[in-house]
């Protein structure tokens, strides 16, 4: 029971630093924002902190990591609730999905401060691109294959094809968090990336693709 209590203690205290880190960074960013307001926040000692993390960073990829594990839930349960309104093919899905996720870049001020902008600055191009393969790659690849089997895209090597379009998603959803008006800067990507494509539909007949709404507010959004 000691030690069952104690575990549970142990759990808290990581739980109540990364919670009170998240707010921090998501309001301040990762720079603005010290130890010592962490731990007052969180309600614990500065041991505690460096007990369970080795430094601010190490605490910052930890929340960057949940945000990011959140909102990749979030896309595919909004997605698939969209299919089971208005059932669509694999490829029409993943565009509508690219789509969702330029929303949540827009709309999602964690999402958009901690992944997206401090991200990358912080921790490095490599610790984005490990987010993404992660999260994103198998799950677009299986659409990817799926888009193909349904004859809704060019046959494709699918390795290759997977990290470029998760390059061209990344890029767009970065370029939207970062823009000095994001919601402009949404709308505009959004319809450069679909664009681009559509340009891989079956023997690139775009006139077969009608765009997917690019309009801000189209997908899912939780604002903190």
């Amino acid at each position: 029971m000691t030690r069952s209590r104690r575990t549970e203690q142990t759990a808290d205290t990581r739980q109540a630093l990364i919670s009170a880190a998240r707010r921090r960074f998501a309001e301040q960013g990762f720079a603005a924002t010290g130890t010592e307001e962490i731990v007052a926040d969180a309600q614990v000692t500065r041991g505690a902190l460096y007990h369970h993390f080795r430094d601010k960073a190490e605490l910052f990829r930890t929340v960057m990591e949940q945000v990011a594990t959140e909102v990749a839930e979030q896309l595919v349960a909004g997605e698939l609730a969209r299919d089971t309104e208005l059932p669509s093919d694999a490829w029409t899905q993943l565009r509508q999905g690219f789509q969702s996720l330029l929303d949540i870049s827009t709309a999602d001020s964690d999402f958009q401060r901690i992944v997206l902008i401090d991200g990358p600055a912080v921790l490095g191009n490599q610790a984005w691109d490990a987010l993404v393969e992660r999260h994103g790659y198998r799950l677009l690849s299986e659409w990817l294959e799926r888009a193909m089997a349904e004859e809704r895209i060019d046959p494709l090597p699918v390795g290759p094809l997977t990290r470029l379009v998760a390059a061209l998603l990344s890029e767009a959803s970065i370029y939207t968090a970062g823009a000095a008006d994001p919601d402009t800067a949404r709308i505009e990507i959004g319809i450069v990336l679909d664009r681009l494509l559509r340009g891989l539909g079956r023997g690139g007949d775009l006139a077969e693709q009608p765009p997917v709404s690019v309009d801000s507010g189209t997908g899912p959004q939780r604002a903190h």
